[in-house]
């Protein structure tokens, strides 16, 4: 059995960050990813990230990815991709599936002192008559066909859900050549960032606030969806429906965080809204309250990119303290700098909401290690 001293679940933006700050303070480091590629969300990122040049402002998400893989491969971290976690075990020891073709696979078994837990967020789905139709699918996954392996799934999109998500993959399709035939938002306003709203406007796409989806019609695939209007009681108007011709229903109903890593690993648990549901509780050092299991990103709620680099950057800063890289006073001043960092991108839209949600897993850390229950 293998031996390391840094073991990265998930080669996202926070993992990569993680795996960067301990391997230049001098850690052995492994990063584990299912994908082909390392970078999370940034790979299929065709947008400019906006905000500040720490944050790599005016950047595209999918050169960020690059710039952050460079990186790890000039540290010497060690990148281990088509490779899938299958659980973590006592001693810190994590089984990995290494998928060499479709047919063959190789199991190896790696002993970590410190395990990073980056493993992102899934997709949530909604039920309808119809959900079931080739052509109903997540946003995200459109995404990911359109921008990382360069497949449209159809022509005619409509979108359900007016996040952030759902507002830019109606943009990128856009651009892919598609036509976006609505985008359907229970709400009675737009859930998402009004500067992708206003994109999407200028073009004449129509946004039907205060509606939601009925049913998806089709025989073999979707050929319609039926809108109508939402009653205070979520019930639908009768006589609002809206027939719109489709071939793709995107589902951008919002993510929660993957958590199966951290409940194997037995570690303990939030719940609230504003982090997408349930998520890990950790201390200012992201470890969880498993010790010598960290967590980073969207593992430990729903934000955005940056805030994903600035959480498992602190993480790799405190792992390498930990190891003794670097000294106690020296990472103090680069941790705190990384939360003020942080305090700064949850300022902005609905950040108050965060920065309540985050003191709660602070809070709930602080009582399980006292003993509380």
């Amino acid at each position: 059995m293998r031996q390391c001293e840094v073991l990265v679940i998930g080669g996202g933006p926070a993992g990569l960050s993680a795996a960067i700050e301990a391997a230049k303070a001098g850690a052995q480091v492994v990063v584990v990813e299912t994908n082909r590629e390392v970078g999370g969300q940034l790979v299929k990122q065709t947008h400019k990230f906006f905000g500040s040049s720490r944050h790599r402002a005016g950047t595209r998400g999918i050169d960020i990815a690059k710039i952050l893989r460079k990186q790890c491969e000039d540290l010497h971290v060690e990148l281990k991709v088509n490779s899938l976690v299958m659980g973590i075990y006592a001693d810190n020891v994590v089984a990995i599936d290494e998928k060499k073709s479709l047919t063959e696979h190789n199991i190896e078994r790696i002993q970590a002192k410190k395990i990073v837990i980056s493993t992102g967020a899934s997709e949530n789905s909604i039920r309808f008559p119809g959900w079931t139709l080739p052509g109903v699918m997540g946003a995200g996954a459109i995404q990911t066909m359109c921008n990382y392996h360069r497949v449209i799934p159809g022509r005619k999109l409509l979108m359900i859900g007016s996040g952030s998500v759902g507002l830019i993959v109606c943009y990128q399709l856009m651009q892919a050549g598609a036509e976006i035939v609505g985008i359907v938002e229970a709400l009675p306003h737009i859930n998402g960032y009004a500067v992708h709203a206003s994109k999407l406007t200028r073009e004449g796409i129509p946004i039907y606030t205060g509606y939601t989806i009925k049913e998806a019609r089709g025989k073999e695939r979707v050929e319609q969806a039926v809108i109508a209007k939402v009653n205070p009681d979520w019930s639908t108007v009768p006589g609002s429906e809206i027939v719109l011709d489709t071939d793709i229903v995107a589902v951008g109903a919002g993510l929660k965080p993957l958590i199966g890593m951290a409940h194997m690993s037995g570690c303990e648990f939030v719940y609230d809204k504003a982090l997408g549901g349930w998520a890990p509780c950790h201390n200012k050092n992201m470890e969880s309250t498993h010790k010598g299991i960290y967590v980073a990103g969207d593992t430990t709620g729903l934000e955005e990119a940056s805030t994903a680099i600035e959480e498992g950057t602190i993480s790799g800063i405190a792992i390498a303290e930990s190891l003794g890289y670097i000294p106690k006073d020296k990472a103090k001043t680069l941790k705190d700098e990384g939360w003020e960092r942080l305090a700064g991108l949850r300022s902005g839209f609905k950040g108050e909401d965060r920065v309540k949600a985050k003191m709660k897993q602070l809070n709930r850390y602080d009582e399980v290690m006292k003993g509380g229950k």
